[in-house]
């Protein structure tokens, strides 16, 4: 019921989203997205594209007066940085001759160009590399600002900050969700200790000077989820597998883990699962090892889900690499590109969470319009507390 496309290069003129299965009658506008956008830009270690691009979001299809009309909504962010591209990206243009720019063959290890110009028989890496670039994750954030919109109907909020940048660790034990938020909000690497905040950035520092890069894991949460998103029936349907897909697809993602993760797997089980106990008329649990998952599905408690990022591939101190086309070792070519990308992966997390948290939101209540969407949703409540 709810699905997204996008399109676009990192130096074409725009990219493009399109999101489908919005109900009718959500109140948005393109001011929210645009927060979003803003935040995924900011994050020390960022690159000098950075201060190219202000991602503005222009809502130019599904939505009249400020209303989701139904149908599909489409978006376009346009790039500022194809003014100085267009003879080399410009889709008119003819033949390789009408490009300034020499071919790009020196693949850059770690990154899709190799594997890319030869799964499409590509002898100019650029036509790679400029689909395969973080650069699309804009449009996704964009998707994700609108189902964040659509979540906030229900009180669910998703939010991200940032563990670990350089084997820096972030001590967090103690901090309750909303302290997480503001503090990552206000910290330039999006951490909520401030200490390990300044330790960060002193490595991305170190790593700079180094012309190398910086990886590190980022932690979404989502909260105020009611039981039962997802499903145990179908292996596609568990909401665990979807969320873990969704992380893993942000590019530069490695790994992914829930609640406990890998922790888990060193404990005894009595040191893995929430014990359940039913108070005030309810069922709850006082630990949140399983990240708010089991079984496929949502439990009531927050989800935690983590992604680790890798380093990024550009190095401006460059690796070994062969030529694409003279098979000669070279070393590998620089684009443009961050020391670090953590802050940004985090805000990108939180968009393709909201999305498969919105996509199994409507797939269990439905609705052509927001108002039909929210009466399923409160007969689903008070049919829990029946039970």
């Amino acid at each position: 019921m709810l699905r997204y496309l996008t399109a676009g290069e990192s130096h074409g003129p725009m990219l493009t989203a399109i999101l489908e299965g919005i109900p009718a009658n959500l109140s948005l506008v393109a001011e929210e997205i645009n927060l979003d956008l803003g935040r995924r830009q900011r994050g020390y270690g960022r690159g000098g594209r950075m201060r190219i691009e202000k991602d503005e979001a222009n809502i130019v299809g599904g939505v009249r007066h400020g209303l989701t009309m139904g149908g599909p909504i489409a978006i376009l962010i346009t790039n500022r940085d194809w003014e100085n591209w267009k003879r080399t990206m410009d889709s008119k243009a003819v033949g390789i001759e009408a490009d300034p720019k020499e071919p790009v063959t020196r693949p850059r290890p770690g990154h899709a160009d190799l594997a890319g110009a030869l799964k499409y028989e590509q002898r100019d890496i650029r036509n790679v590399l400029e689909r395969a670039s973080a650069r699309e994750t804009a449009a996704r954030v964009a998707v994700g600002a609108v189902c964040k919109r659509l979540l906030r109907e229900f009180d669910i909020e998703v939010f991200s900050h940032v563990t670990e940048i350089g084997g820096i660790v972030a001590k967090v034990d103690g901090l309750s969700f909303a302290q997480s938020r503001d503090r990552a909000e206000d910290s330039e690497v999006r951490c909520a200790d401030a200490e390990a905040g300044e330790a960060m950035m002193r490595k991305i520092d170190e790593a700079r000077k180094r012309g190398t890069s910086l990886g590190g894991v980022f932690e979404v949460v989502a909260l105020n989820l009611p039981v039962g998103l997802g499903s145990y029936v179908h292996w596609d349907r568990k909401l665990d597998g979807r969320l873990a897909q969704a992380v893993m697809s942000i590019q530069a993602i490695k790994g992914v883990e829930i609640g406990l993760g890998f922790e888990g797997a060193k404990r005894f089980g009595f040191e893995t699962h929430d014990e359940i106990f039913y108070e005030d008329g309810r069922f709850v649990r006082k630990t949140n090892r399983a990240g708010g998952l089991e079984g496929g599905m949502s439990n009531g408690q927050p989800i935690v889900v983590r992604g680790a990022m890798k380093p990024i591939s550009t190095q401006y101190a460059p690796m070994a690499s062969v030529d694409l086309l003279t098979k000669e070792p070279f070393k590998a070519s620089i684009e443009r590109s961050d020391i670090c990308s953590v802050p940004a992966a985090g805000v990108i997390g939180e968009a393709v969470v909201a999305f498969e948290i919105a996509r199994a939101l409507r797939e269990k209540f439905g609705g052509d319009s927001l108002e039909e969407m929210i009466r399923n949703y409160r007969g689903y409540l008070a049919s829990l507390h029946d039970r």
